[in-house]
């Protein structure tokens, strides 16, 4: 199994494109998976170069509902045609910076038409592979919630992010996450993987884990816990943010690599 990073906010190879945005494209012997579409459709000229063929993939996963997730769908659904997508039916909820600066999704709704499947447990979609829509907040100090709210019924309340989820990944009796923002916590999703999957080990952590504007706390928090856990190793990007990628790879005791535009994982 591969996973790909098809975007991300940073590039090393000068024939791709970076933006602030997050897109995986992971790989089974069966299945073709793509994990959010980044902020535009660059993802899409990455995924040619990169040699992987955007009309075979089958499934779409949507982690959560801001624009620089799910801005490119509008563009892979005019290429792909039988792409089925799985969310959470929050994801297309308002959402807001502030009472103000709209971040949420911009799909036409015709285009999501008889592709939607709204995820409300756990399903296994290949061997081992789990779309999972529950995160308990167990760790309150490792969630990313200020400032970002949501519109319901006229009216502005907190967001949340009810509508995030999350990929665990059990191969060889290993436990691989991959999250996209972290909204609700990198250690609530891996505590939450880890009660799913109790007898194996956590090999992989990857995705960002919204650290770029920490709250008071959170940084020693997933630290403490990363220590605690001893994963084989951990991918960070897009949201973390470069400086605190650099505390962790000295913090952690875990192998730790920035996961940029292009890189190649196998499992």
């Amino acid at each position: 199994m591969k996973i790909i990073t098809l975007i991300e906010n940073l590039v090393a190879r000068s024939e791709l494109v970076a933006e602030h945005g997050l897109s995986f494209y992971l790989e089974t012997p069966t299945r073709r998976i793509l994990f959010d579409t980044g902020q535009t459709g660059a993802f899409l000229a990455n995924a040619k170069i990169l040699g992987i063929d955007i009309a075979a993939i089958d499934t779409v996963v949507l982690s959560h509902g801001h624009f620089d997730h799910t801005g490119g769908l509008s563009q892979f659904l005019a290429l792909n045609a039988k792409a089925k997508i799985y969310c959470k039916q929050e994801a297309f909820e308002e959402k807001f910076h502030g009472p103000k600066k709209y971040i949420g999704s911009t799909i036409p709704a015709h285009l999501l038409e008889n592709r939607v499947y709204f995820v409300n447990e756990t399903i296994e979609i290949d061997t081992g592979f789990f779309i999972v829509p529950e995160i308990p907040v167990k760790n309150k100090q490792d969630t990313a919630f200020y400032n970002f709210q949501v519109k319901k019924n006229n009216e502005f309340c907190n967001d949340e992010f009810r509508d995030e989820l999350f990929i665990a990944i059990v191969k060889n009796n290993k436990l691989s996450i991959v999250s996209s923002c972290s909204h609700r916590g990198i250690t609530n999703m891996v505590k939450h993987a880890r009660e799913l999957f109790p007898k194996s080990p956590v090999n992989l952590v990857l995705g960002g884990f919204h650290l770029k504007d920490e709250n008071v706390g959170q940084y020693p928090e997933i630290v403490n816990y990363f220590n605690e856990i001893k994963p084989e190793s951990i991918g960070t990007c897009h949201c973390t943010g470069v400086e605190m990628y650099a505390r962790l790879r000295n913090d952690c005791s875990a192998s730790v690599f920035y996961n940029f535009t292009g890189h190649s994982i196998n499992l």
